[in-house]
């Protein structure tokens, strides 16, 4: 299982979690507090709502690729290394309301990737002090 992820931060998490639910045909995988995410099959997607400050535009928040284990991110990571890009990766860190093992990139443009696998639910929306400016920071 691989799936790109979408981060968004709304101002009207509500409003966005209706339209998108209208424009993919399903309801949220999973709301929490100032946080819902909808974990589609077709396209293959994970779209995270990350609610943010009244009245600003919808802003990206960060990309990501979600994989099915530890070993697919450690195999990303190596990878991601070997191609000559610089890798923050995380183990055990909770962001978006989840446990995850992870790393990190930054495209050309300074956009935030993460390679991640989630492990566990978890209660806080809140990174792990020390995690890149993405996720739900």
């Amino acid at each position: 299982m691989s799936r790109v992820q979408l981060a968004l931060r709304v101002s009207d998490l509500e409003g966005s979690i209706a339209f998108y639910s209208r424009l993919f045909g399903a309801e949220p995988a999973k709301r929490r507090p100032g946080y819902a995410n909808f974990a589609l099959v077709e396209p293959p997607l994970k779209l995270v709502l990350i609610e943010g400050e009244a009245g600003e535009d919808t802003r990206l928040d960060h990309l990501g690729v979600e994989v099915g284990s530890t070993e697919d991110v450690a195999a990303a990571t190596d990878r991601l290394a070997r191609a000559g890009l610089a890798t923050l990766p995380e183990t055990d860190t909770s962001c978006c309301y989840a446990l995850q093992d992870k790393v990190w990139v930054h495209g050309p443009g300074k956009e935030p990737w993460e390679v991640y696998v989630v492990k566990a639910d978890a209660d806080t929306l809140a990174k792990t002090p020390g995690a890149p400016d993405a996720c739900c920071a």
